[in-house]
């Protein structure tokens, strides 16, 4: 019997304790099928914890420094029709005023 990768990096060097797989690189454990499934899929979560998905309207909830421009993104601004990607910037959208630029999803909530 072949034990499953872990789902979270990919690790090839998972054990079974009882009902679940454990990685000991990563120390993620889960369930066998139906978690390894649900894992593939990108979950964001705004600054209040409410789950983003792609086409959502999401408000900025501080200032924050455009890097290699001297404006600043000002609080309140809304962003319409965000994409959700991988990587420490989540969230790829298109400002007015500013252009396409990358945010992270803990310095915006969901309107």
């Amino acid at each position: 019997m072949s034990l499953p990768n872990c789902p979270k990096c990919n690790s090839e060097y998972t054990y079974q304790d009882g009902e679940l797989f454990v990685c000991p690189e990563c120390a993620h454990e889960w369930t066998g099928g139906e978690e390894q499934a649900e894992a593939d899929i990108l979950v964001v979560k705004d600054s209040n914890g409410n789950i983003l998905t792609d086409g959502d309207t999401v408000s900025v909830i501080k200032d924050l420094k455009v890097k290699g421009s001297s404006s600043t993104l000002k609080i309140g601004t809304k962003v319409k029709n965000i994409r959700l990607v991988e990587g420490d910037h989540n969230i790829d959208c298109k400002i007015d005023g500013f252009g396409a630029m990358k945010l992270k999803s803990e310095f915006v909530k969901k309107i």
